[in-house]
């Protein structure tokens, strides 16, 4: 499987927010998105989600069969909103993101024992405090499988511990074939990976 983008770009409020950038990534490949705010690091994930529409340039997802037709069906997206309710519970957010992704991966309770909160899953997510909303936001990304993860600041929020374990989980999905976009003013402590710098306007 392979994430190809060419010549991309992105507006918003049409507006060119960036242009010409293109990237290659296959299994087990990460790439860092680094710049001044404004940049458009932001945008350039969400296009590449499919939540902002692509202005220009060829974006892909190659061999990834039945499963994954499309870039937006192979992609995770975290963004600087964690999309939870909070009336819900915890155990209840995540079975939701669950079944609208399909594919599960691991159960909940797996997923928030990688993350270090197994015993709030009755919680209502209102009640978590910011580090919490986040760690539950990252067990999302495991309750089911898409091999493309777009990470937007993803440890906004941790404490160093969490980072730590953050660090381990995504290097658990690219050892395992994954794929990382993350946008980050952060090191992550991933090594090996690509860097994308983008300038600012």
């Amino acid at each position: 499987m392979r994430l190809i983008a060419e010549e991309i770009e992105g507006r918003r409020a049409g507006e060119t927010i960036f242009s010409g950038i293109g990237f290659t990534l296959g299994e087990g490949d990460g790439l860092i998105v680094t710049g001044p705010n404004g940049a458009g690091k932001s945008t350039l994930l969400r296009v590449v989600a499919g939540l902002l529409p692509l202005a220009h340039g060829r974006l892909e997802f190659e061999d990834g069969g039945e499963d994954f037709p499309s870039v937006e069906s192979a992609c995770h997206y975290l963004g600087p909103d964690n999309a939870m309710k909070t009336a819900l519970t915890v155990s209840e957010n995540l079975a939701f993101w669950q079944s609208f992704f399909g594919r599960p991966h691991l159960s909940i309770l797996e997923a928030l024992e990688m993350v270090g909160l197994e015993t709030i899953g009755h919680l209502p997510f209102g009640y978590l405090s910011t580090g919490q909303r986040r760690r539950v936001s990252i067990a999302k990304l495991m309750v089911s499988h898409r091999p493309v993860w777009l990470l937007d600041e993803p440890t906004s929020g941790l404490d160093k511990h969490s980072e730590a374990q953050f660090s381990e989980l995504m290097r658990m999905h690219l050892l395992g074939g994954g794929m990382i976009v993350a946008a980050t003013h952060l090191p992550l402590g991933l090594e090996g990976v690509q860097e994308l710098r983008m300038g600012g306007h």
